[in-house]
């Protein structure tokens, strides 16, 4: 009589999946919006309309706040101290008008549920990326957060994305965002890239890299499936 050997079937991790947060989970204009017009109130100078504001969204607030200064004339030695008053205006208030986007908070608990760890990786500042995640009940979803000012350099550069996926300890992943920002820095990463298109998006999708393209997301377990 033979021996029966178990048969055993080495089954791979289910891939990690990293969000980018402003624009891809979460509309944060409004609130970015209220606060440059608060910072400019203060200069006496005339507020701005939602479409400039978020012309200047995805590199970071330093970069939000020098955009606007160029826009509005304001000294640009200034730059530190009105960054700084902007980012601690904000991010005591950085959820009144911020809201996720639909299906979201489902989204995430489904991929959570189908065994794949969640991360974000955000050109947006630690204290302010903490402080919206907490306030609209989405920081339990995620096991790494990576912040514009965790490391010295931010997207588009690889590293934020790179330190992001090891943490995760993740052999493959997918980085999920909106913007020409995300798609230059998963492609420098080598990570394969969904474009959420209701984001900030600022130029044609035909100038960007991307794996996969969702509207809804709801569409997102599928486009995972697909692409793993």
């Amino acid at each position: 009589m033979f021996d029966q050997v178990e048969s055993r079937v080495s089954v791979a991790p289910a891939p990690a999946i990293i969000f980018d947060l402003d624009g891809t989970l979460i509309d944060s204009v409004p609130d970015l919006m209220a606060a440059v017009n608060r910072m400019l109130a203060r200069e006496g100078l005339a507020p701005m309309e939602r479409a400039e504001i978020q012309s200047y969204v995805g590199n970071g607030a330093p970069v939000l706040v020098e955009r606007v200064m160029t826009a509005r004339g304001l000294d640009p030695t200034r730059h530190s101290d009105l960054t700084r008053q902007m980012v601690t205006d904000y991010t005591g208030r950085s959820a009144e008008l911020t809201r996720p986007y639909p299906n979201v908070r489902d989204t995430l608990a489904l991929l959570r549920g189908k065994g794949h760890r969640l991360g974000i990786c955000t050109n947006k500042p630690g204290g302010a990326t903490a402080s919206v995640l907490a306030a609209l009940r989405l920081d339990g979803y995620f096991d790494c957060v990576t912040a514009g000012d965790t490391l010295p350099v931010k997207k588009p550069h690889p590293a934020p994305l790179h330190a992001t996926r090891e943490a995760l300890k993740a052999a493959t992943c997918l980085y999920v965002g909106d913007s020409e920002v995300d798609a230059d820095c998963a492609a420098a990463a080598g990570i394969r890239f969904a474009l959420y298109s209701e984001g900030y998006l600022r130029v044609p999708k035909a100038q960007i890299r991307f794996d996969a393209e969702f509207d809804d997301f709801a569409q997102l377990p599928a486009i995972v499936a697909r692409l793993f």
